[in-house]
């Protein structure tokens, strides 16, 4: 797997891209080449949670700009595979929410490393079950978007009635897809319990690579005292060398 090094005045963090998401491996690795990201700042960090960056107005930005908008002109597809997974160190795209972008593609450039926490049985199984609701949810959508032409119809002409029986039946072909769907899988289970992570946003945004030297510099970054926006008080600037 290609890797790249994010160098910071922190340290050096080692990043592993997948193979499974080749288009956010090859965006990234073209945009690390070309020097995209050097000079820019890990803009957004949360303790406890995440650090983001990849954000280009975030180059000589002044103290209290807000930042978190800017990217290139596209956005790539999804590719959120249900093996790659928000544990500690996972490198994932940041991207609007899905009232805006119901397709979940992701920014072209902004990225977050993962911190999290660690979590008990309790609490992964109600993480579990939220997967599997967001999972229905989803299905259910897909399918009322192949219907929209007939549900547009049914409330014009206000037949209750029938709205009601094809919510019925898309909520059932809704559960009978998502029958099959775990939740966590054993590994998520032991990985959030042992090593930590994030994994309320599991299924929701594409995780492309993790990292692999340099996990005390993440844990480091993101303990970083922080200001409004969650921009870090000092400026925490980086450059990116791919690795041969």
């Amino acid at each position: 797997m290609q890797k790249v090094k994010i160098q910071t005045m922190l340290g050096d963090i080692v990043v592993s891209l997948y193979d499974e998401t080749p288009i956010h491996r090859d965006n990234f690795l073209k945009l690390a080449k070309e020097g995209y990201y050097d000079g820019t700042l890990f803009h957004r960090v949360i303790k406890d949670f995440m650090i983001q960056g990849g954000d280009p107005d975030s180059k000589g930005a002044p103290a209290g700009k807000m930042l978190g908008v800017g990217g290139p002109d596209y956005t790539l597809e999804a590719e959120i595979k249900e093996g790659l997974f928000h544990k500690r160190g996972a490198l994932a795209a940041a991207r609007q929410g899905d009232e805006v972008n119901p397709e979940r593609r992701s920014s072209g450039s902004q990225f977050y490393i993962v911190w999290g926490q660690k979590y008990n049985e309790g609490q992964l199984r109600q993480f579990s079950k939220q997967l599997k609701m967001q999972k229905m949810q989803s299905i259910f959508n897909e399918l009322a978007a192949e219907h929209r032409a007939e549900i547009m119809q049914m409330r014009r002409d206000r037949n209750r009635a029938g709205l009601q029986e094809l919510q019925d039946k898309l909520a059932a072909e809704a559960q009978k897809q998502a029958a099959g769907f775990a939740g966590l899988s054993e590994e998520q289970m032991k990985i959030y319990s042992t090593v930590g992570g994030t994994p309320h946003l599991d299924g929701q945004y594409t995780v492309f690579g993790e990292v692999v030297e340099g996990l005390d510099v993440v844990e480091m970054i993101q303990a970083t005292a922080t200001g409004r926006g969650d921009r870090p008080v000092d400026d925490l600037e980086m450059r990116m060398v791919v690795c041969d």
